[in-house]
């Protein structure tokens, strides 16, 4: 295989920066990793980042090789992921808020009882996966980003190392996320709190899912 030329490392630390700057943004993803690693534990939060970022490198992918764009340019198609990634979003959404309200009204012993219910890493991996490839703006994102700084004339090399770029940097910052969410200090101070962070996180997924729905009813009706 032959080595990345100069001015492709260029575009990489452009792209990698960008993207880092992406992922410290709160959003659906930031939330799903902050709600179950301090609800569940470590294992359940690192496989949750894990599923994250194999949907971002399925997105990585897709972007890459121009399907993105073909999914983009057919309507019906964008307009039935968009549907989908929001109702997806407003069900995450119920459930945080539901876990809130129980949290709060049925005591703390109930609240750790439900805790132990989600135990399954494989369970965690794929909720992380679905949330992510569901997002719509993940696919907007991904593909803006790439079509802007991996021009069609960069090496193979270049493109699996972009690919390789965008996975990498998901995984270590949401297993890191995962990681200090879990703490033993961290993780006392975290149960306190638990119902008021699902009740923020489960805010966000609604707030993004209805907009994201609406934007879809919107667009259907124009």
């Amino acid at each position: 295989m032959s080595p990345i030329p100069l001015h492709e490392l260029s575009l990489l630390s452009s792209l990698a920066l960008i993207h880092l700057v992406a992922l410290a943004s709160p959003g659906p993803d930031f939330a799903l990793v902050v709600q179950n690693a301090s609800r569940h534990g470590r294992r359940i939060g690192l496989a949750i980042a894990m599923g994250i970022s194999l949907a971002i490198l399925l997105h990585a992918i897709l972007a890459i090789t121009g399907v993105s764009l073909l999914i983009r340019q057919i309507p019906a198609l964008a307009t039935g992921l968009q549907i989908a990634g929001g109702s997806y979003l407003l069900y995450l959404g119920y459930g945080a808020l539901r876990g809130a309200w129980l949290s709060w009204h049925a005591g703390a012993q109930r609240s750790a009882a439900k805790a132990e219910e989600f135990t399954h890493w494989a369970a965690a991996l794929l909720k992380g996966f679905t949330t992510n490839l569901l997002n719509p703006k993940a696919l907007v994102f991904f593909l803006s980003l790439i079509t802007s700084l991996i021009p069609a004339t960069m090496s193979v090399t270049g493109k699996g190392a972009a690919i390789v770029l965008l996975w990498g940097l998901s995984l270590g910052y949401f297993a890191l996320l995962a990681w200090l969410l879990t703490g033993q200090r961290m993780q006392r101070w975290v149960m306190k709190v638990a119902p008021l962070i699902d009740a923020l996180c489960g805010g966000l997924f609604v707030l993004v899912g209805g907009g994201i729905l609406l934007s879809a009813l919107l667009s259907m009706g124009a």
